[in-house]
């Protein structure tokens, strides 16, 4: 093979191998199921933001804060508590009252986020 003839098929074979399909070069594409490539947000965008855990926030955030008192004990019994009385909404937006938890009368207090806190 001449020099020249050489340096063209070496020239037209990494071209060929350039021009090959985008989708044998490219990772596959998210889909939701795998979670290594989905955030919690791109996952589930409407879900409310709230802890998983409840009481694990040191400190409830403050918020314009839309849920009824209802919602609020509601929410407050779902995390765990019993007894809960004496909700009010400060001023801050952050549902407070009293309640019972593992036998002990706790402080509790519900953010515009749903996050349940608890202090002793």
């Amino acid at each position: 093979m001449k020099p020249c003839l050489a340096a063209l098929s070496v020239v037209a074979l990494a071209f060929s191998a350039a021009a090959a399909p985008a989708e044998t070069q490219s990772p596959p594409a998210a889909t939701g199921t795998d979670s290594a490539n989905t955030s919690p947000a791109q996952a589930a965008p409407n879900a409310p933001a709230k802890s998983t855990t409840p009481g694990t926030n040191a400190a409830p955030m403050e918020g314009a804060n839309s849920f009824t008192e209802a919602q609020a004990h509601k929410r407050i019994t779902e995390a765990g508590f019993s007894g809960v009385t004496g909700l009010s909404k400060d001023d801050k937006g952050i549902w407070r009252g009293k309640a019972i938890k593992a036998g002990a009368n706790v402080s509790v207090a519900l953010d515009f986020k749903g996050n349940v806190v608890q202090s002793n």
